[in-house]
């Protein structure tokens, strides 16, 4: 941090994350942070992490000409200790790390877990064992190493592949044809209970129908015959 009684360098941030300053924000009360930091330790306390005098986020004032000023300062590169001899910007410290041959980069070859400088990178890959293997140049989709490249077959390859594949639709077609022909009984079955039932439900209804025909004529027939052989009364004559 620095502050009118800092001994501390003004760009060098001392008292929350000890680095060079970022984005530097200054304090009501003169104390310069990195403005992630100073938001951090302020999500926490309310007060400057020097003085502890009170703080209030919206008079936290961000000094962009201190930020060019440290953005212009010169600094080694971050892999000086692996031979790097390049000094540069600090704001331009990033944009050197990216083409830094002594920097630390990982195989790209799948199953390759080596990290190796940037600069010895492309003879790593010539004797990474992961990388040998590789795809038929042909177009058969293979992986080889360099022992079956030697004697790969791309004919015999997609004929292997194609043979498989047509005992696969083979298997699935039987399969299929199993289900139809197990679908056509199901039906038929279904078709000649529904058949059998509806035979069923016509007579059921041809015997209700003639039913109440039947109950209806035989009372009239045995009126009649009460009346038939009921015997005369004996009217007196006048």
């Amino acid at each position: 941090a620095w502050g009118p009684l800092a001994s501390t360098p003004m760009w060098w941030n001392s008292s929350v994350c000890h680095g060079v300053l970022k984005r530097p924000a200054r304090l009501p009360c003169s104390h310069i942070f990195c403005k992630k930091c100073i938001l951090q330790w302020l999500a926490r306390q309310k007060t400057c992490p020097c003085c502890r005098k009170e703080v209030k986020r919206k008079k936290i004032v961000h000094m962009n000409k201190l930020r060019k000023t440290i953005g212009r300062l010169e600094v080694k590169c971050k892999n000086a200790d692996a031979g790097c001899i390049v000094t540069c910007p600090l704001a331009h410290r990033k944009g050197h790390q990216e083409s830094c041959p002594f920097e630390l980069m990982a195989c790209p070859n799948e199953g390759c877990t080596s990290q190796v400088l940037r600069g010895t990178l492309a003879e790593h890959r010539q004797h990474c064992h992961q990388g040998s293997q590789q795809r038929c140049p042909l177009g058969c989709g293979a992986t080889l190493d360099p022992a079956e490249r030697a004697r790969h077959n791309c004919y015999q390859e997609l004929h292997n592949a194609w043979s498989a594949r047509q005992e696969r639709s083979r298997t699935l077609m039987l399969c299929l044809l199993r289900r139809v022909r197990w679908l056509h009984q199901a039906t038929s079955v279904v078709h000649r209970e529904l058949a059998e039932l509806s035979n069923f439900l016509e007579a059921d209804t041809a015997l209700l129908e003639g039913a109440p025909q039947e109950a209806e004529a035989a009372p009239e027939g045995n009126v009649g015959a009460e009346v038939v052989g009921e015997p005369r009364a004996n009217v007196p004559c006048k």
